[in-house]
């Protein structure tokens, strides 16, 4: 290499394509520089969709749990508003059962009310019905306490609680032994028993037959029989009305006075007549007198 007179610039006709090759490396470090940075860029791009990629997928996750808590909260959303509609239904029929409770309460204490005043009612009526009894009775009791001094005077007469009995024995009207029918001498007292019983008003007469202790059981019923009918046919011929009257023989059951001498047998051939308040007496007085 040659230097000129100033010393150490070099020669021109030494360096004439230096400024070419210098171009040529600056545009290969350009290349490079290029290169490196698109690299860069392209890691740079790489890593960033990556990252990208990374955060879609976690919020494409959280979305995935926000849609599936969404969904169970509507799920629970509607159970909570079935629940709220059942509950609101029992609510109604709650209070429908109490409504009715209430009318049934009320229903019941009318009818309550309405029993009770029944009961007061039917409470008033039968004091009524006891006082009405009660005076009846002593108006009965007066008229019986009258016939019985009546029937008295006749044949002996007592009480009963149905009313009287009057006993015709021996000492009133004698029945002969095996007889059944009315000696004349006895027709008088019929016809007073007769005339003293037209004033009966509510009563009913019973005539029952007796016998003494001989013959059999059949027989005398049957004879006792003959004697009461002897004794209802007299007076309804005397003017007793025969639909009040009744018959019944019991023959030589129940003496009148025990023993077989003749004046007990006598004695037990009998009739007996009871007269029976038909309002007072709630058997059949064809039982017989007590």
């Amino acid at each position: 290499m040659g230097f000129s007179r100033e010393g150490l610039r070099p020669e021109k006709h030494g360096l004439g394509n230096t400024p070419a090759k210098s171009q040529g490396k600056f545009a290969l470090a350009l290349g490079v520089i290029a290169i490196a940075l698109s690299l860069v860029l392209w890691l740079v791009f790489l890593t960033s969709a990556r990252r990208l990629e990374s955060e879609v997928g976690r919020l494409n996750q959280q979305t995935e749990a926000l849609s599936r808590a969404v969904e169970r909260t509507k799920e629970q959303s509607q159970t909570m508003a079935r629940q709220a509609s059942q509950a609101a239904a029992n609510a109604q029929a709650a209070a429908e059962q109490r409504d009715l409770a209430k009318q049934a309460q009320s229903n019941s204490e009318a009818q309550a009310q309405l029993a009770r005043q029944q009961a007061t009612a039917e409470q008033q009526k039968a004091d009524q019905a006891t006082q009405q009894a009660a005076k009846y009775r002593q108006e009965r009791e007066a008229a019986l306490t009258q016939l019985q001094q009546a029937l008295g005077n006749i044949a002996e007469t007592h009480r009963t609680a149905m009313g009287l009995v009057m006993t015709l024995d021996s000492k009133s009207i004698r029945f002969d032994f095996d007889k059944a029918n009315i000696k004349p001498e006895y027709r008088d007292i019929l016809n007073r028993i007769a005339g003293i019983m037209m004033t009966l008003n509510g009563y009913t007469v019973a005539v029952y037959g007796y016998t003494d202790d001989i013959g059999t059981q059949a027989y005398n019923l049957q004879l006792s029989q003959r004697r009461a009918e002897a004794v209802r046919d007299f007076l309804v011929q005397a003017g007793i009305s025969a639909t009040l009257m009744s018959t019944k023989g019991f023959g030589k059951s129940d003496p009148r006075v025990p023993g077989d001498s003749e004046q007990a047998r006598a004695a037990n051939r009998r009739v007996e007549i009871a007269i029976v308040d038909s309002k007072l007496v709630a058997n059949d007085p064809l039982a017989g007198p007590k």
